[in-house]
């Protein structure tokens, strides 16, 4: 029968690493990986008493070198060294907020895995008075960004209890991030590719008002929503060059067609621009923003159809707020299609490169 690896990254932990390991040994996990990220000389004691342990592998950073890293790395060493004896890995954070009831609950729901491989989060309930003020709302506020960005309901998106299947590993070795933001960067990675992403309700332990953690709460912010925004704003870029480009071959064609009469050069000119501007816009957005390896010409078919669609209803939307409020025109196409640039992105990530039906 194949084991779950734990995988502990510690950079500087608490003496109650060594009993909390201890109990999980206890309890039946045989294969656990301990990253020592760069920890302090005073704090090598506790490696050395773990290390003493038959199940416990140490893996040593000789500089903190973050928690993104240390995950890759002991993803790299799981899937070198253990690969044919583990049906999957546990991260658990070393400051002791992840029960061990609530590791073995997170053991079986990978064990359990019918419907195929799924990446398997730890969620707390952020509603009790003993949860922290910036992490019971940021994570609230995180939660509901990445799901309008990546139609996924996720309740915990920092939660460091996560039971990943072998499948994953590989790919999650690859991808980016070195400090805490690495974590959101497997979350994205799922919901763009369509990986099962489930939740397992744990209990909610902060010592001391979460004084063991090492997250920085603006620097790491930041870190987190540079990720999370990344692919949005690269729309936004993708979407705003993609109208340059339009609007720069425009006034180059304009002198080819220059015998013809002005309806027939402008009209002429119009199509090839925007044919050569669209193709530029459907590239971008497959490689940067969605970064999808579907069928080219399934997803070209379905980039087009929804741009016919998008401009029938800028057109009769713009008509019909005109006739409502009879303003600016200019101003009410402007209103229109920025909701429908909203909503453009949404159908292009469930639909157009997602794959799904919308």
């Amino acid at each position: 029968m194949y084991q779950t690896a734990i995988i502990i990254p510690a950079y500087n932990p608490p003496d109650a690493l060594i009993p909390y390991t201890e109990e999980l040994i206890r309890r039946g996990f045989h294969r656990i990986l301990v990253i020592d990220d760069g920890s302090a000389s005073d704090r090598r004691h506790i490696f050395h008493a773990l290390g003493r342990l038959g199940e416990v592998t140490i893996f040593r950073h000789a500089v903190n070198l973050g928690k993104g890293r240390a995950l890759k790395d002991a993803f790299n060493y799981v899937l070198a060294n253990w690969n044919n004896e583990v049906q999957g890995v546990i991260t658990v954070d070393s400051d002791g907020q992840h029960t061990v009831e609530d590791v073995i609950r997170l053991r079986d729901m990978l064990t359990r895995q019918a419907q195929g491989p799924s990446l398997i989060l730890g969620t707390r309930d952020f509603n009790g008075n003993e949860v922290p003020f910036k992490s019971r709302y940021g994570n609230k506020l995180t939660g509901l960004v990445f799901h309008f960005l990546y139609g996924v309901r996720v309740c915990d998106t920092q939660t460091g209890l996560r039971a990943v299947p072998m499948a994953f590993l590989a790919e999650y070795c690859k991808l980016d991030g070195e400090r805490f933001e690495y974590e959101m960067n497997m979350l994205i990675y799922g919901a763009l590719h369509r990986q099962r992403i489930e939740a397992c309700p744990i209990q909610t332990v902060y010592f001391d008002h979460n004084s063991e953690t090492h997250f920085r709460p603006v620097a790491d912010s930041i870190r987190i929503y540079r990720v999370i925004l990344k692919g949005f704003f690269t729309y936004i870029l993708s979407s705003a060059s993609a109208s340059i480009l339009d609007l720069a071959l425009f006034w180059l064609f304009l002198p080819v067609f220059g015998a013809a009469d002005d309806s027939l050069r402008i009209a002429a000119s119009t199509i090839l621009a925007r044919a050569l501007s669209s193709v530029y816009n459907f590239t971008v957005n497959k490689r940067l923003v969605f970064k999808s390896n579907g069928r080219l010409f399934g997803q070209m078919g379905k980039y087009y159809a929804l741009c016919a669609v998008q401009m029938i209803l800028s057109a009769c939307a713009v008509s019909a707020v005109h006739l409502m409020f009879n303003g600016n025109e200019l101003i009410e196409k402007m209103a229109v299609d920025s909701i429908l640039f909203l909503i453009s992105y949404q159908v292009q990530r469930a639909w157009v490169f997602g794959g799904g039906v919308f």
